[in-house]
């Protein structure tokens, strides 16, 4: 009887000894019956000889490192460095092997960094403003809260004596405390020369709270009263490349001033940027009667004051204690609680609005809006990333096995494939940074900056490899963690990673990334709506052909008459009329104002405009009641019009003919109204107008506006009113605006914001719509076959078309259903923010995922109908 033996091994005998001598022992029983199993299935679809053959392949590729280098040890550790070279070899090959998905992948992320790169330096250009000045963190501008009829208003006009009253009680708290006049244009007359330049009045103390770097002279020039500081810009201007010191120059036709230094210009977007030059408030206030009048009125509040705290004192506690020093100090009414505030530098520029005596915020929204979209655009990309790299992860899968069967862990393939992330990732740092170089011009231009590339700040690059670090890692850690899941039997089994459950991550990321992306569209629009409802809100008067011209000129008063005649005589306008304020601003507001029937607790805050007779004829004022002053009726110096806010806010009726009082601290009028207008929207145009009342002034303005007559050309008749100006008024500069320009530029912050929002949205379907692209050209690639057999049945190309596109359909419409109550809540709320504001229609949400869709339709297209139009039989052999 012959002796028993074990039992055959699967495949061939010297192909399974080389697998234990080469192996050590638990390793190779492992292999052995991996690919046993293997083997067994091979057997029974290709035969058993194939299997063999197979199997001794199998066998080879994994022992080939064993066989050539002959060591004694069968798998010798690598040295890092060996890992790394590997590692780069196979992330080379695998993106140039797949060159479209390369260009999709690092294109994708190239543009999301961009972005993210061009918002980063705008936050940080955003929240650098008055950084610059050396103690801007104990700076503060005196401002004061006041109460009129419940609503506390909140504004930085303050009395004079307030400024000697700090100094008095708490001028040890305070390092400086500073008067100024506001910024404003002023002539500026050099040897018979005039110019128009931006400065402020300020007390000699102000140069160094401001820590302004001199190039000559010093800090202390403006203790002399007739002296003046002059930016080293103006300075230019004026003397070009000559010392200016002590050259005497002409301010306003009235004031000799001498040059005692220059400092450099302030940085562009602070505070003080536009501050051409600084003279002293003693020589303004001695220059100018009322302001001279004023040194101890606590009612007149027309004067701007700063402060900087000791070294030693906080903010907090110095608020406290100035709070009520303007109590009983106005003669007002008690009920308004007149209350001291000092408003620090640092939030001048990001938290500029109040309501109702409370700071919401103002820039900083902004700020807040484009971070969060400069995160989400990038999001946008690290998702197509993540699509395509788990969707073409079958190409990888055998891969994966092999080096799992050989001995690989997990943490080394998760390191393996993160690295080939960020090697992705590095490259679209690269062109990322050569786009921000590109687009910094633009992006400035649009965004009305003045930013650069800090290319000589190592911070820069520091923060800039970080941040590519961080996206490599929020890009590849899902699709490492992914790949280097498989199970090396199921994958050389050839078990496929597909199925629901496998393209559910991904058609979720797809989502994420439409919702984003309706969001911005939306967001986008609604901003558009905005800007467009305030534009097209009756401004109760005719802007085209207005043109404005401030006359800063003491002498004027005596050619008025003159100047108005002259200029209706040359044709080059239709009339001309004079106000106190601009058109487009009012400038002063009072109390004091009573009428029959007038509810005693009722607080009074009208806007005052002193005017001339022909202002409204001017500037087309369209009355509801009444008529407008006439200089044939001499009763009309003591007339008065109302705007509509006026009358609803005193509720009179049949208001023509009543008498008005106005009573001041040195004075009482009683006006008789003569005129209802409809509201000119002077102020905000998101804002109710503000209750108003026009007098004849009796020296009527500063302000002048003319009507320009239509039937000339624009330049010819500029050219003609400065032949005329010049001929009367020599000493006048001729800087004009038209009212149109002026009133566009109350719109100009949020069309701003409204046009970078529509970029970024722009790039973020843009961004999308390359996923999709990718996506659907694996998925065309992965159901060749199918499609294949499906048009050998008969299928058509629409068939095909309907059969490729109709999940991205799905998707699209899930993103819409998401987006649409996420950006009507937030949007609302935005809204909300505005007293005269649009509504969101529903078809902006219909138009946005209509235009979605048209617009993933024809990305999808492009590959679907590519596919179907494949010849079935080279598909089938292909196969």
């Amino acid at each position: 009887m012959r002796p028993s033996h074990p039992p055959r091994p699967a495949g061939p005998r010297w192909a399974t000894y080389l697998l234990h001598r080469l192996c050590p022992p638990q390793r190779a029983e492992e292999l052995e019956g991996d690919l046993a199993e293997l083997f067994q299935q091979r057997a029974e679809q290709v035969g058993l000889r194939r299997a063999r053959w197979r199997y001794l392949r199998d066998v080879l590729s994994l022992l080939r490192p064993s066989l050539l280098k002959r060591e004694e040890t069968v798998y010798p550790k690598p040295t890092h460095t060996d890992m790394l070279r590997n590692y780069l070899k196979i992330a080379l090959r695998t993106l140039a092997r797949n060159k479209g998905y390369s260009v999709i992948n690092i294109g994708g992320l190239a543009v999301g960094m961009t972005v993210a790169m061009l918002i980063g330096l705008w936050i940080y250009d955003e929240l650098s403003v008055n950084t610059s000045f050396q103690h801007y963190d104990r700076i503060a501008q005196v401002m004061r809260n006041r109460t009129v009829n419940g609503e506390t208003d909140t504004r930085p006009g303050l009395p004079i004596p307030l400024a000697q009253s700090l100094k008095t009680t708490y001028g040890d708290r305070f390092k400086h405390i500073e008067l100024a006049w506001w910024t404003g244009f002023h002539t500026v007359t050099l040897a018979g020369q005039v110019f128009s330049k931006s400065g402020k009045f300020m007390t000699p103390g102000a140069p160094d709270m401001l820590s302004l770097t001199m190039l000559r002279g010093s800090r202390a020039g403006l203790v002399e009263p007739a002296s003046i500081l002059l930016s080293a810009s103006l300075a230019t201007a004026l003397f070009g490349d000559t010392n200016p010191l002590n050259k005497t120059l002409t301010l306003d036709n009235t004031m000799t001033v001498n040059v005692t230094g220059v400092y450099e210009d302030m940085p562009v977007g602070s505070s003080f940027a536009d501050v051409q030059f600084i003279a002293p408030w003693a020589l303004y206030a001695t220059s100018t009667d009322w302001v001279n009048e004023a040194k101890d009125d606590w009612t007149n509040t027309s004067f701007e004051l700063f402060v900087e705290l000791a070294p030693s004192v906080s903010l907090a506690d110095a608020s406290v204690a100035v709070r009520n020093l303007l109590v009983g100090k106005t003669n007002g009414d008690p009920a308004q609680k007149p209350e001291v505030l000092l408003y620090p530098m640092a939030r001048w520029h990001l938290y500029s609005d109040w309501k109702n005596g409370v700071n919401e915020g103002g820039r900083i929204q902004f700020v807040w809006l484009f971070g969060l979209i400069g995160l989400f655009v990038l999001l946008l990309a690290c998702i197509n990333f993540m699509n395509l790299s788990t969707a073409r992860s079958v190409k990888r899968a055998k891969e994966v096995g092999i080096r799992k069967a050989i001995g690989s862990r997990r943490q080394e393939l998760v390191a393996q494939f993160l690295g080939e992330s960020l090697l992705v990732v590095g490259l679209a740092y690269g062109v990322a940074i050569g786009l921000v170089f590109l687009l910094m011009p633009l992006f400035n231009q649009v965004a009305d900056k003045h930013m650069v590339v800090p290319v000589a700040n190592p911070m820069f690059w520091v923060l800039g490899l970080a941040f590519a670090w961080l996206t490599g890692l929020l890009a590849g850690s899902y699709p490492a963690l992914y790949l280097s899941s498989f199970r090396p039997v199921a994958v050389l089994k050839g078990a496929s990673q597909t199925g629901r459950r496998i393209a559910t991550p991904r058609r979720a990321l797809v989502v994420v990334q439409f919702t984003v992306s309706i969001s911005l569209i939306v967001g986008t629009l609604v901003v558009y709506r905005q800007i467009q409802f305030a534009k097209n809100r009756p401004i109760g008067y005719s802007r085209n052909g207005l043109v404005s011209l401030l006359l800063n000129v003491p002498h004027y008063e005596q050619h008025r008459e003159t100047v108005r005649n002259e200029l209706i005589r040359s044709g080059a306008v239709l009339d001309v009329g004079e106000s106190a304020s601009p058109l487009t601003e009012v400038r002063s507001t009072n109390g004091g104002f009573n009428w029959a029937g007038k509810d005693p607790t009722l607080q009074i805050n009208f806007g005052t405009i002193g005017v001339s007779h022909e202002f409204g004829k001017t500037v087309g004022w369209e009355f509801k009641q009444g008529r407008d002053f006439s200089r044939k009726l001499a009763s009309d110096s003591l007339g008065i019009v109302l705007n509509e806010s006026a009358v609803a806010f005193m509720a009179m009726r049949d208001v023509l003919g009543k008498t008005i009082t106005w009573t001041g601290n040195d004075f009482q009028v009683s006006f008789h109204v003569i005129g209802v207008i409809r509201d000119m929207v002077m102020d905000s145009p998101y804002e109710p107008a503000k209750p108003s009342v026009f007098f004849i002034g009796p020296k009527a303005g500063k302000f002048l506006t003319m009507r320009l007559n239509p039937a000339r050309s624009p330049r010819a008749a500029l050219i003609t009113i400065g032949d005329v100006l010049k001929a009367q008024l020599p000493d006048a500069p001729f800087n004009y605006t038209f009212v149109d320009d002026e009133y566009d530029q109350k719109f100009r912050s949020e069309e701003r914001i409204g046009t970078l929002a529509s970029i970024f949205a722009a790039l973020a379907i843009f961004i999308s719509c390359l996923g999709i692209f990718g996506l659907a050209s694996f998925m065309a690639e992965q159901r060749t076959k199918e499609i294949g057999v499906r048009k050998v049945l008969g299928a058509s190309v629409l068939n095909l078309w309907v059969l490729l596109s109709k999940d991205f359909v799905v998707l699209v419409l899930i993103a819409l259903g998401i987006a649409t109550p996420f950006a009507y809540y937030f949007l609302t709320n935005w809204l909300q923010a505005y007293t005269y504001h649009t509504t969101i229609a529903w078809w902006v949400f219909g138009l946005t995922g209509a235009g979605t869709l048209l617009l993933t339709l024809l990305t999808v297209s492009f590959q679907s109908v590519k596919t179907a139009l494949l010849n079935p039989v080279k598909s089938l052999r292909s196969e």
